[in-house]
């Protein structure tokens, strides 16, 4: 059981790093082709930061115990939206994956195993299959994250399928995650926001679950704000679920919800405060909009998920959750039983993660890649067994 409350160094100083001289000449292009200074990463690999998905695992089990196939798709909603909730302040790029590189992860308390794999490397996609240790779940899928730098902004397309399955009940939903976006890369204080539209689709019984997250829009009123519903197969409104990403979602009844909003409209709303409000395409730098109040409840309403406080010290550990905290933990006699290919044993996460900067340097060099004939970041490491020397420009 992985147990360690930090990490063993504090985050790496990016203020004598400039982003811009790298990335200048690359707006509306794809980054995976751009090597990148290793300052800008945190000690993680994009194997690890995948099975961040399983941090509240316990609304998974929730769902196998409810018997309204309407009760399970709020839930599973809640799981959709939970399962990105990490990223909030996660302005770190994870280290690209090597092909061939694989992550196994197994949490006994909370009943489920995992194992992610990077099975291709251009494009570069990674796998990764969860299932409960009771045969009541499975959860996979695949990202292609697409990420394409827009001048004062990185945009990440996580292109890829997240499917659930629900054994007991022979049900399998699906959806796809919102967009990503990290404003400010050239100047001012890095935020993130997560936009677009996700539809979860229970394929046993027709129901569907739509749920809008909100880009910050003028004045920053919606900034990580999520509604939605879900449906049955007649297309009936069953449950209206809102909420904000980075903290809580709840579930009302639709009749509830639009008394409530017909109400609020005529008192006013929010109208006063847009007078002095905050438009994110003004200015130089994106700054962040000052986050509003939290979520308002609606009377009537059920809570669904709240997200798991951060640690005091987290904004000195690249802003890592408790669970981030234990990812890429060794423990004594871990090493003889983790396939070689496991990500904890790469020099280079480890090497940053104990504050080295110098080191993971080492491990890669510029040379011809063998497969592509191009120039490229080579690996020159020796914990894989299998003949693989390429590696994505992790650089």
């Amino acid at each position: 059981m992985c147990t360690r409350k930090t990490l063993p160094a504090e985050m790496i100083s990016r203020n004598n790093y400039s982003v811009w001289n790298i990335l200048k000449k690359c707006i509306g292009m794809e980054l995976s082709k751009i090597a990148m200074p290793v300052v800008f990463n945190e000690p993680l690999s994009f194997l690890q930061r995948m099975s961040e998905y399983m941090e509240h695992t316990h609304l998974i089990h929730k769902a196998c115990t409810l018997s309204d196939s309407i009760d399970r798709m709020q839930v599973v909603a809640a799981f959709a939206v939970s399962s990105v909730a990490s990223q909030w302040e996660r302005t770190g790029k994870p280290f690209n994956p090597l092909l061939g590189e694989t992550y196994e992860l197994i949490r006994e308390e909370e009943g489920y195993r995992l194992i992610s794999e990077q099975v291709s490397h251009h494009p570069p996609v990674s796998a990764f299959h969860a299932q409960s240790l009771k045969q009541e779940f499975e959860f996979h899928g695949s990202i292609y994250p697409k990420l394409k730098f827009w001048g004062k902004s990185v945009e990440a397309e996580p292109k890829g399928t997240m499917t659930l399955e629900l054994l007991k009940y022979k049900e399998a939903y699906t959806w796809t995650n919102p967009m990503c976006c990290v404003h400010n890369i050239i100047l001012g204080k890095l935020w993130i926001e997560q936009y677009g539209t996700v539809e979860i689709v229970n394929h046993s019984t027709g129901d569907k679950c739509v749920l809008n997250f909100k880009p910050c829009g003028m004045f920053g009123k919606e900034l990580h704000k999520v509604e939605g519903h879900i449906q049955d197969k007649s297309k009936k409104k069953r449950r209206v679920i809102y909420g904000k990403w980075t903290e809580c979602m709840y579930s009302v009844d639709p009749k509830v919800y639009e008394t409530y909003k017909k109400s609020e409209k005529k008192s006013g709303g929010d109208s006063k405060k847009l007078k002095q409000g905050y438009s994110c395409e003004a200015g130089d730098a994106e700054e962040m909009p000052e986050v509003q109040e939290t979520v308002t409840v609606i009377p009537g309403s059920a809570l669904l998920w709240r997200i798991t406080p951060r640690p005091a010290h987290s904004t000195q550990m690249y802003n890592f959750t408790s669970f981030a905290m234990t990812l890429n933990e060794l423990e004594p006699g871990m090493e003889r039983l983790l396939a070689p290919t496991d990500c904890r044993l790469r020099p280079d996460i480890r090497a940053m993660e104990i504050g080295d900067i110098e080191k993971p340097k080492l491990w890669f060099q510029l040379g011809t890649n063998p497969h592509t004939g191009a120039e490229d970041w080579l690996y020159t490491g020796g914990y894989f067994d299998r003949n693989y020397t390429d590696c994505p420009n992790i650089y």
